[in-house]
């Protein structure tokens, strides 16, 4: 696919896949708010897409919006609670927001889970 065809760059309606597709372009490219703002009217959209819920997650938590982060990864686990990168990227979350007994549970089951940061 050509980089000029995708709708976001030419301004006409974009679609799902399209706005996706940009979000993933502004993260990767170090732009997590820009990522934030287009992930966040995809998750009204699509409440129950959990990788956009996550990707989402991520995009605060780059972006230092930690408050939105806990709120969306809470979510993510509430309805995917086996997902052990959202419980890493919480605990990592809490521990920023300086709430450390609240992230270590977080923690151990992401690891419990074979998921860890390093």
């Amino acid at each position: 696919m050509r980089i000029d065809a995708l709708s976001w760059m030419t301004g006409t309606e974009a679609e799902p896949a399209d706005r996706w597709e940009h979000a993933g372009y502004l993260f990767d490219s170090g732009d997590p708010a820009g990522a934030a703002t287009v992930l966040a009217e995809l998750v009204a959209e699509q409440p129950g897409a959990a990788a956009v819920r996550l990707l989402l997650a991520r995009a605060y938590y780059h972006s230092a919006q930690l408050g939105r982060a806990e709120t969306e990864l809470r979510e993510l686990l509430r309805r995917e609670p086996a997902d052990g990168y959202a419980h890493l990227l919480l605990g990592r979350t809490l521990q920023r927001r300086s709430r450390h007994d609240e992230a270590a549970p977080h923690l151990r089951l992401a690891e419990a889970m074979g998921v860890s940061a390093g």
